[in-house]
């Protein structure tokens, strides 16, 4: 075990210590986002219009910005990811009272945009080869329920199922084609989490690159601190149905008629806009972006090179058929075991390597105790193997 904490800690030091990120006396940190002068005279810009809130020039460029890379047709700026998947489940048709499948291990917040939309979360098993929603486990859960005059019901809970919502782990697309064609047969629309895959692709059925998030009927992005793109906080809806996209807008934004003097709003709805601030900020994080996501393959490449030959460790590589932003790179354990997980963690802290195993189970989170929940086999030893590595892009500065 002392061979493999020291392999650990050196192969992630040979591929940190090339940049001089990696070289300041300080920890090496998960991921940090970079600020530099780009930000700041964007944000000037930004402070100096007064337009700091809810208008502004900025959210209507972000907005254009990201449906050029993602190819979708409409994307609603919001103030944080989780609002987003919240809206984005609540066009889909989520009402309160139903159920949404979500895979078990995923950050806590797939689950409690679920829980603000009024439903309760379905958990299901993730697979290996992409560490997301398995499109088995899926299957296995819609082949249980019962159709009850044309909806889909879990017999246990007595709730219709409402939603499944896959999340791209890691920024590594999940099998979103399979899992969208076994939705489809029972009826259920897809809303995807891919809150960390801006810039994941998928090469689909017709051969062409698709974006994660373009497959299903709604998803989310979210631009946190610790994203390829930060707005400081904030996130985006995806859609191609152009009456849910002008749904979107018109929820996020109070449902307020547009009117030069009157505030007239038409239904119940929430404030949840981004900022015209954090915009400008994030516009000058996407006039780098090409750049962050080169950084990105630059350094997963690296890091797959020096761990090639580490017994009882291998490096998490992009799913077939796909082109991942490899938000966190991660290695995995040859075989399953948190004890030794945690201390190859210990290891790597001591280390200044700030390394993060992946989130705790959702169903074991003492919220969703009670909640549906199937075999998660597999998510429970992934969550026992993972360990993500330092992953900020100018970590690849160089290599």
């Amino acid at each position: 075990m002392a061979d493999l904490k020291n392999e650990l800690v050196e192969r992630i030091r040979s591929v940190v210590s090339k940049s001089e990120l990696g070289n300041e006396p300080r920890p090496v940190n998960l991921h940090e986002p970079e600020i530099d002068d780009l930000e700041k005279k964007y944000v000037l810009e930004c402070l100096d219009s007064t337009f700091v809130s809810s208008v502004g020039a900025f959210i209507p460029q972000l907005e254009e910005r990201i449906q050029n890379i993602t190819g979708a047709k409409h994307a609603i700026a919001v103030s944080n990811g989780t609002v987003g998947l919240q809206v984005a489940l609540f066009l889909a048709g989520v009402e309160y009272g139903d159920e949404v499948i979500v895979p078990t291990l995923s950050f806590i917040a797939t689950a409690n945009a679920v829980s603000h939309a009024g439903a309760v979360p379905h958990f299901i098993d993730s697979e290996f080869g992409t560490m997301g929603m398995s499109p088995a486990a899926l299957r296995a859960a819609l082949e249980a329920c019962t159709r009850e005059n044309g909806v889909l019901i879990n017999p246990e809970s007595g709730r219709r199922i409402a939603a499944i919502s896959p999340m791209h782990t890691l920024g590594h697309p999940v099998k979103i084609e399979e899992i969208c064609a076994i939705a489809a047969e029972y009826d259920v629309p897809v809303v995807e989490d891919a809150a960390e895959s801006l810039g994941s692709f998928v090469t689909n059925s017709a051969g062409e690159l698709q974006h994660t998030g373009t497959f299903g009927l709604t998803s989310m992005i979210s631009f946190n601190g610790n994203k390829i793109v930060t707005t400081g906080g904030g996130g985006v809806i995806l859609t191609n149905d152009d009456e849910l996209g002008r749904r979107a807008k018109h929820l996020t934004t109070t449902a307020k008629l547009p009117h030069k003097w009157e505030f007239e709003h038409d239904e119940i709805a929430w404030n949840y806009r981004m900022p015209n601030l954090n915009a400008a900020l994030g516009m000058a994080q996407l006039d780098k972006y090409p750049r962050f996501l080169e950084q990105k393959r630059k350094l997963a490449l690296a890091y797959g090179e020096v761990f090639a030959d580490v017994e009882g460790l291998k490096f998490v590589f992009e799913p077939d058929g796909t082109t991942s932003n490899y938000w966190l790179c991660a290695v995995q354990l040859d075989e399953p075991s948190l004890e030794k997980r945690d201390e190859l963690m210990q290891a790597c802290h001591d280390a200044g390597l700030l390394v993060r195993p992946m989130w705790n189970l959702l169903h074991k989170q003492r919220m969703y105790t009670g909640a549906p929940v199937g075999d998660v086999a597999t998510a429970e030893a992934l969550h026992a193997s993972l360990i993500c590595l330092p992953s900020t892009p100018r970590l690849a500065q160089g290599l």
